[in-house]
């Protein structure tokens, strides 16, 4: 387990904050705990981050948090999962529609909160390249767009050459540039971009 993967751990009860991040850390996670919504409010973290939140609370709630941070500007991506000791089926409904990975019930076992936590990390990957491709595409001029869709439509060099009228050796020249400004260096890897980007309508 990777040390980059951040868990910040939302909840009023020092016990379960302390036992959780004990249990995190030997797994090899980097733990941050917060006694408060309030507290996590004032010191948000500065990259991306899965957040463990006790859903009643003293104060703000976990849910209302979860959907403050929805509706702010996040400069970095969060995932949320739910820890309550219960919870009706509406508030489940409304945490799930503001995305929320899972809702898991105290005492926490280990195991499903593993697996929640590797879902939610597979979402902030996930997360990490479609922000990766949108920024490497902004960078694109016209021409190199247009030859990075051509290049998706499976055309080569001379038939891509023939459709913009320019020579395939300006078309390997654009392809290159657009290569390098969404760093990669394989076809194979620019097609997976392209991919994504079609997925995403960002291309």
């Amino acid at each position: 387990m990777s040390n980059s993967q951040l868990v910040c751990i939302v909840d009023d009860d020092p016990s379960v904050r302390d036992s959780l991040s004990l249990m995190l850390g030997l797994k090899g996670f980097d733990c941050r705990t917060y006694a408060s919504s309030e507290a996590f409010l004032s010191s948000p973290p500065q990259r991306p981050a899965c957040l463990i939140l006790d859903l009643r609370m003293t104060g703000q709630d976990g849910l209302a948090l979860q959907q403050q941070l929805k509706e702010m500007e996040q400069s970095v991506t969060l995932e949320v999962i739910f820890l309550t000791a219960y919870a009706d089926i509406e508030v489940m409904r409304q945490a799930f529609l503001n995305d929320a990975i899972d809702f898991l019930e105290k005492p926490v076992v280990l195991p499903r909160l593993l697996e929640a936590l590797e879902k939610a990390f597979e979402r902030l990957h996930t997360s990490h390249q479609n922000q990766t491709v949108v920024k490497g595409l902004e960078l694109l001029t016209p021409r190199e767009r247009e030859v990075l869709k051509a290049v998706a439509l499976g055309l080569n060099h001379r038939e891509i050459g023939q459709l913009l009228g320019i020579s395939p050796r300006t078309v390997e020249v654009h392809k290159g540039r657009v290569m390098e400004k969404l760093a990669v260096k394989t076809l194979a890897e620019l097609l997976r971009l392209v991919m994504t980007a079609a997925n995403n309508k960002a291309l």
